[in-house]
């Protein structure tokens, strides 16, 4: 900006002059206003003098007699060019101003030129359509016979100038007539309209005709003939022409012969031109390049295009940014896209940088198609959009809006969100339309996190919401589960004066249904119908799928009788108090969200009579109501019907797609048909129906149940050989393949592998990997696998829970009890793998890490009374293990978190004490289980104690055992060998003595042993 001010003011100061300076200044501007004046004056004059003479002509009226005559010598002295042409264009009277020009061409000095004779033949063409009547061409001849042959071949060629081809012809005839003979200007404007008229023969007997009078060509009108010539492909005649008219070609002559050539698609003979002009010593100019690019180009010889342009360059001669845009445009259209970037490159090489059209032109042709281009094109378009980026260029509004589409479509959500931003620092101003597209854009791929941000900012720039981009954001968000916001924004276009479409209500109330809360819903269907909204077949199909997706299929079948006319169908009758029986004609979409929902609830029958009564009323089914059928059949294992469905399809021209193959190749493998499957994989290969993701890991997963993990790993690598990236459930099931057949290693391995490929793990596949690797033994890995997983996030709330297991089958995550992970924890997937490593440590034996996980795991949330199976198992593994004062620091977590411990732990518990001679703090922990178990447990509890006196009091018995039969309540220790038995029947502390007394009684029994 201040360099700008400065430039400013350098213009707008005065600036010191010499005195010299300023004399010369006024001097040049006093001659400058003279001659002006001068010229004016002379005009006016001239004008003057013009009517004077027309005035006296016409008062006169002797016929140009002596009056007139001697009134026209005060003008002989004044007579010149532009004062014959005003009186001639201003008489408006042929008679007299014949006479005025046959007496001007009589007077000294004066001589007429081609204004004058133009001015005549104006007057005279005046006269009847344009034909000069032969009286007026014999005055002129009587006064002077060569200036009637200069008029008639100025005519000639006046008629030629004008594209009257067949009235110069009989000019031409009547010069002849009169004795003259044409001009070679005249010949050579005759040539001229007769090529441009395509008479081609008469154009050759004119020229006969004038070499005949040893006339030449200019040279204008010989490139006309031999561009003529080559054009309708007589190069030989034009190069035979060019040698009779003993012309040296030049540059100009040369490129006219190549246009035509180009223009004949004559292209080899057009670049042999080429080289006998540099055999000539003629070199090529840049317009000559430019003609032979573009005749090239718009016959799309692309090719020869290369060749022309390296030709070019090398040689000095650079196209024009414009001819650089076309070329790019070309190559584009012919999706050689690597090359237009090349021009774009190219053309900073010749001094043209890339404009607004060359890159609109490259980024539109890659991005504006419907498909999105392949990840190395759109890489290409990526790097222009950063050139023009950086060169402050902006990109149109459809390209703003398609190169974010591609962005979004592979997955490049960052750059397509800041694509609007970038764009407006180089001043592309947004509108809502746009900003809408992009949004979509996001939303469509679940970036809902974007798009609203994008929302934000778009109220922020000042750009104002209308109704499609709310209904855009409600659309979207309720998609994703997020009915609060969508309805904010509901509330919010309503208090913005913004009146919501059958769209906006229809995408709110379809989500409301979806989850399950049909009040909501039916307040926004009232408030619909009271804003004077009226549902249509679109809404009535939403009602339909939601209840379906909410699981009250009875609900939606309602509603489609009553959209087909039966009015004893009365507890829906809210949905069609105001709406015509046009609005309420079921068509495709509508039976297809029904046939899909019955099928959903195995009602596979129901759906296949929907499919005959709406082909019955001439609904055609497409596509999705057969996938529908057929994915309903497959889940309800009838593959027979199916398969009939199938062939249906295939009969009414719909070709299968992957969904189609998924649900029976999914069916195949459970019905454990490996060979059928294989061959319907085959199948869609054969019809150029690639697999996706879906169908392969669908594949993986069932080869590896059924041992198959060698066969699952080779498709697994050719899918990406074909292109086809292994995703977060492929890699999984594959991982819990490899683990099920004990090749923990190759388990890992692939682990490692998917992380290296940038395909993040889950909880699941954390969850399958410690699994198998705690049933290898590989309890240490397992335990880096949790401490890696505690270090990503991971979910804590059920519902992303939910979108975790996303694309698993149902039997696998039944497989792993994650159902029950979820009802019972609702949440801290972490809780079920501490379970299992503290297990598996314990059965190890590695106590020390089973406590330390355990200290971890009492940590976490929600580590509920549900858990304190983990606290028995450890107090068993403890107490056996001699560290009972470790195993009772665990008992009393039980109590103070207000649980009451499993009779186990009693038992464990006292094993314990016992082991390590502890008698009293085991009678102390006894007589307080007196309290509180029934007498079989503390018979049991006793006989622990006997089992323990047993040990120290009958050394010699080589072999015992403690028999408890708790069906007879009966307890006793039996030596073998002849050694000596000792039996306590339950009834010595159940019949004699009450529970406070078994501690003493116990004592007692104690002592008889001894």
């Amino acid at each position: 900006m201040i360099g700008n001010n400065q430039d400013l003011k350098k213009v707008v100061e005065p600036q010191s002059f010499s005195a010299q300076d300023f004399k010369a200044f006024l001097r040049d501007t006093i001659s400058d206003s003279d001659s002006d004046a001068n010229a004016n004056s002379n005009s006016n004059s001239n004008s003057a003098a013009a009517f004077s003479i027309i005035n006296a002509l016409r008062t006169y009226n002797d016929g140009f007699g002596d009056k007139s005559q001697k009134f026209l010598r005060q003008f002989r002295e004044k007579l010149d060019q532009n004062l014959v042409v005003d009186v001639l264009t201003n008489v408006q009277n042929v008679e007299l101003g014949v006479k005025f020009f046959m007496w001007a061409g009589r007077q000294i000095r004066y001589t007429h030129t081609l204004a004058v004779y133009n001015a005549l033949l104006d007057l005279l063409g005046c006269y009847k359509n344009g034909i000069i009547e032969d009286h007026f061409l014999h005055q002129i001849k009587n006064d002077d016979t060569q200036v009637l042959g200069r008029l008639l071949n100025v005519l000639i060629r006046k008629c030629c100038h004008n594209g009257m081809w067949n009235l110069a012809l009989e000019e031409l005839g009547r010069l002849k007539d009169f004795g003259y003979k044409p001009s070679r200007v005249t010949y050579n404007a005759l040539i001229r309209v007769f090529l441009e008229a395509g008479r081609l023969d008469t154009a050759f007997l004119l020229h006969r005709e004038m070499l005949h009078l040893g006339f030449k060509m200019d040279m204008h009108i010989l490139g006309c003939f031999v561009h003529f010539l080559c054009k309708l492909g007589n190069w030989r005649e034009a190069l035979n022409m060019i040698e009779k008219e003993e012309v040296q070609p030049d540059t100009s002559l040369y490129t006219r012969m190549i246009t035509g050539l180009c223009e004949a698609s004559m292209f080899e003979e057009a670049m042999e031109f080429l080289n006998r002009m540099r055999l000539n010593s003629c070199v090529p100019n840049v317009v000559t390049y430019k003609i032979l690019l573009c005749g090239c180009l718009n016959k799309a010889k692309l090719g020869r295009c290369k060749r022309i342009l390296s030709m070019m360059i090398a040689e000095g001669c650079y196209p024009n940014p414009k001819i650089f845009s076309s070329l790019v445009h070309a190559y584009c259209k012919s999706q050689d896209y690597s090359y237009a970037y090349k021009l774009l490159k190219k053309m900073v090489d010749c001094g043209c940088k890339p404009g607004y059209v060359a890159y609109n032109i490259f980024i539109g042709s890659i991005c504006g198609n419907e498909d999105l281009p392949s990840l190395d094109v759109l890489e290409l378009a990526e790097k222009a959009y950063s050139e023009m980026l950086h060169a402050g260029i902006a990109l149109n509004k459809v390209n703003v809006s398609n190169f974010t589409r591609c962005l979004c479509g592979v997955g490049k959500y960052e750059k397509a969100y800041n694509v609007i931003r970038e764009m407006m620092s180089n001043g592309f101003i947004p509108e809502a339309s746009t900003y809408n597209k992009v949004i979509g854009f996001l939303c469509d791929v679940s970036k809902v996190d974007k798009a609203l941000s994008l929302f934000q900012e778009m109220k922020k720039n000042g750009i104002v919401p209308n109704v499609y981009t709310y209904s855009i954001m409600i659309d979207r968000f309720c998609k994703a589960g997020l009915i609060q916001q969508a309805r904010c924004w509901f509330d919010e276009m309503i208090r913005d004066g913004c009146t919501p479409t059958v769209v906006t209500y229809t995408a709110i109330i379809h989500a409301y249904l979806k989850a399950r809360r049909i009040t909501h819903a039916n307040e926004i269907f009232e408030m619909m119908l009271s804003q004077g909204c009226a549902p249509n077949v679109v809404t009535f199909t939403a009602l339909i799928d939601g209840y379906c997706k909410a699981g009250d299929i009875e609900r939606a079948c309602a509603i489609y009788e009553k959209m087909k006319g039966n009015k004893n169908v009365h507890d829906i009758d809210i949905y069609f108090r105001t709406c015509d029986d046009s609005s309420k004609e079921p068509n495709v979409v509508t039976y297809g969200g029904l046939v899909d929902g019955l099928c959903k609830v195995h009602k596979v029958r129901e759906a296949r009579n929907l499919v005959d009564a709406m082909t019955a009323e001439g609904c055609e089914p497409n596509h999705i109501v057969y996938d529908a059928l057929i994915d309903g059949f497959c889940k309800v294992g009838k593959l027979d019907e199916a398969q009939e469905v199938f062939a249906k399809m295939s009969e009414r021209g719909y070709s299968p797609n992957v969904y189609t193959y998924s649900s029976l190749i999914d069916r195949l493998f459970k019905d454990k048909r490996l060979d059928l499957a294989l061959k319907v994989l085959a199948k869609m290969l054969e019809y150029s129906c690639p697999p996706n993701v879906i169908i392969y890991t669908e594949m993986i997963d069932g080869l590896s149940k059924v041992g198959k993990t060698g066969e699952a790993y080779k498709l697994m690598l050719m899918m990406e050989e074909k292109g086809c990236k292994p995703n977060v459930v492929t890699y999984t099931a594959m991982i819990d393949g490899f683990g099920k057949a004990g090749k923990v290693d190759k388990s890992l391995e692939l682990f490692h592998e998917m992380v290296d490929k940038g395909c993040a793990p889950n909880y699941i596949t954390y969850r399958v990997l410690i699994n198998h690797c705690c049933d290898g033994g590989r309890l240490d890995e397992a335990y880096q696998l949790l401490e890696e997983m505690k270090q990503t996030y991971w979910p804590t709330h059920l519902a992303n829970y939910h979108k975790v297991m996303e694309g698993f089958s149902k039997e696998f995550i039944l497989s792993l009890e994650l159902v029950d992970e979820m009802g019972n924890n609702n949440s801290v997937p972490l809780i079920p793998i501490y379970k299992v490593l503290i297990d598996s440590f314990q059965r190890a034996g590695r106590l020390e890490m089973a406590l330390k996980l355990h200290k971890e795991f009492s940590s976490l949330p929600l580590s509920s009374s549900a858990d304190k199976r983990v606290y028995t198992s450890l107090i068993g593994s403890l107490s056996a293990s001699n560290r009972v004062d470790k195993a009772f620091e665990l008992y009393s977590d039980i109590i103070r978190k207000g649980e009451v411990p499993e009779f186990g732990v009693f038992v464990d518990l006292t094993k314990g004490l016992l082991k390590v001679n502890r008698w009293e703090d085991a009678l102390l922990l006894s007589e307080s289980l007196c309290y509180m178990a029934d007498e079989e447990k503390v018979c049991f509890i006793m006989a622990l104690f006997i089992e323990s006196f047993a040990f120290l009091f009958l050394p010699y018995c080589c072999s015992w055992q403690l028999i408890t039969s708790r069906e007879n309540g009966h307890s006793s220790l039996e030596g073998f060998e002849g050694h000596t038995h000792i039996s306590v029947d339950a009834s010595t502390f159940s019949d004699d003595c009450s529970q406070e007394r078994c501690p003493i009684l116990l004592m007692d029994l104690m002592m008889n042993m001894k």
